[in-house]
């Protein structure tokens, strides 16, 4: 029976190529029963524990052997006393030897309906999506067949199961090709993908993680067979460690944490909110002490709303830089771009966010400083939104979007530094290293501040025994989980999110 990757483990993620090489590895070994057999009573199991009502089944079957993965799904079903349509787009001359089997095999089943014209399912029901799988081809356009079927998959109100990964996805980006996405929300109460063999990383990136909605996994029995297993494009964080505290330690076992931005009245706008959520996520979540350099911010003293954040001039604060781990960027406008060479050249480890990033995008002395911390032994992890990485990379967002984990990387590998890329599926990426994808979170994170947040968490974390790349893979997942915990009445706010709030 199919299981659900636990979410407090790591899991590895291969993509199509990969996917390809052990399949035909595995097929070599001449299992019995077969892989296709066993990957369609493993589609028909799973159909009938999400669906257990269900009366009847449509089973969308492409030309591949994930059409194959349907057929036998649908044999099965029928047997089970359901009453079945099968849409094939296939031929039986044109089928591999296993898929022609799974097409004999339903064939003997009379009660199978077979006709390409989407049936009338009710909730309880199920309907199978075998018509791609991991056999997209980006460069073949959607033809007049398959996409009224894809459509009509995403209008059904039955519970849906995709098969490897809901056709037109690419396993690898997380992207639909061209046509195939939908063209409104989908009306699924009930929406699953089965991935067959390994998890891809696209099922948790991008569109993939609403694409795909419950993820399963079967192996097959792969982990069985003496097969090697090829170093994964990806990994998938699980839960970090809790890191126990000695009753006999004090607020300095616990690191500094010093935020550097919040620029003053500028252009009409005040940007100091930001630092502030900052420095209090940093608080809330265990730094030892908190220090916070507001840019332009006059003679003011401290903080009423969080008289803990000790507030520094600008001599005060950069005379912390060695000793503490700095996040600098948060609100800092156009202000920070005068303080960040001393901010490179001296932080003991470094969070660099927002404007700062956007300072290194558009100054090439500044990345020359930023490269230059990797030789000195000093860290560093950028926390880029997608807009703030096409900025550095000098594309577009949408092509950072389309090959997020590529982008990630490269950003990371230019700059000799951890690099944190957030968004659906946030992706920790650093130099020489396989990169991590990030499972936890939700929509309710898409609100002004919750990115100040995670710079402040991940500053928190940070302490000198932890590497960058570490670090911030447990900052994103424990940001993430707040999001998935929040049961509150009212919408999660940065603030709330701040202080760790789990209502």
């Amino acid at each position: 029976m199919p299981l659900q990757p636990s979410p407090t483990h790591t899991h590895p993620l291969f993509d199509t190529a990969q996917t390809r090489f052990l399949e035909h590895a595995a097929l070599l070994q001449n299992l019995q029963p077969s892989l296709m057999q066993r990957a369609g009573l493993a589609c028909a199991q799973l159909a009938r524990a999400i669906a257990p009502h269900a009366q009847r089944a449509w089973v969308l079957c492409g030309p591949g052997n994930n059409g194959g993965d349907g057929l036998e799904a649908a044999a099965h079903l029928a047997a089970a006393g359901l009453q079945v349509q099968i849409s094939w787009l296939g031929a039986p001359e044109r089928a591999s030897t296993d898929t022609l089997a799974a097409w004999q095999m339903a064939r003997t089943h009379s009660t199978i309906c077979w006709d390409l014209q989407p049936p009338a399912l009710q909730a309880h029901d199920v309907v199978l999506d075998a018509l791609l799988g991991i056999g997209l081809q980006t460069d073949r356009p959607i033809d007049s067949t398959l996409g009224p079927l894809l459509h009509a998959l995403y209008r059904s109100p039955a519970h849906c199961l995709h098969i490897d990964v809901p056709s037109g996805l690419d396993a690898d980006t997380g992207c639909y090709l061209e046509g195939c996405a939908p063209r409104q929300t989908r009306t699924h109460h009930s929406l699953h993908t089965l991935s067959l063999l390994t998890l891809h990383p696209g099922l948790y990136t991008a569109q993939g993680r609403d694409a795909a909605g419950t993820i399963w996994l079967d192996d097959l029995g792969l982990a069985q067979l003496p097969i090697p297993q090829p170093t994964p494009r990806a990994w998938l964080s699980g839960m970090p460690p809790t890191l126990a505290r000695a009753h006999a330690s004090h607020k300095g076992s616990f690191g500094d944490v010093l935020v550097i931005g919040g620029q003053g009245l500028h252009a009409g706008a005040a940007m100091q909110g930001a630092a502030i959520l900052a420095a209090m996520a940093a608080l809330h979540h265990g730094a030892g002490r908190v220090f916070l350099h507001l840019l332009d911010a006059g003679q003011t003293t401290h903080l009423a709303q969080q008289p803990e954040i000790m507030l520094r001039t600008q001599v005060a604060a950069l005379d912390q830089l060695e000793r503490s781990t700095v996040a600098c960027g948060c609100g800092g406008g156009h202000s920070v771009s005068a303080l960040l060479p001393r901010v490179l050249e001296r932080s003991a480890r470094l969070v660099l966010d927002a404007d700062a990033l956007n300072a290194l995008a558009s100054d090439a002395l500044l990345r020359q400083h930023l490269q230059a911390r990797q030789r000195h032994g000093l860290p560093t992890v950028l926390t880029p939104h997608p807009l703030e990485a096409a900025r550095l990379l000098h594309c577009s967002t949408q092509q950072v979007q389309a090959h997020r984990l590529q982008a990630a990387q490269t950003l990371a590998d230019t700059f000799q530094c951890t690099v944190l890329l957030k968004g659906s599926g946030s992706i920790i990426a650093s130099p020489g290293k396989v990169a991590h994808l990030n499972p936890t979170g939700n929509a309710r994170l898409a609100t002004g501040g919750t990115g100040d947040v995670l710079a402040g968490m991940l500053a928190a974390y940070w302490l000198p025994e932890l590497d960058s790349h570490s670090a911030a893979c447990h900052s994103a997942w424990r940001h993430g989980h707040a999001a998935d915990r929040w049961n509150g009445a009212h919408s999660l706010t940065a603030s709330a999110l701040a202080q760790g709030a789990m209502r």
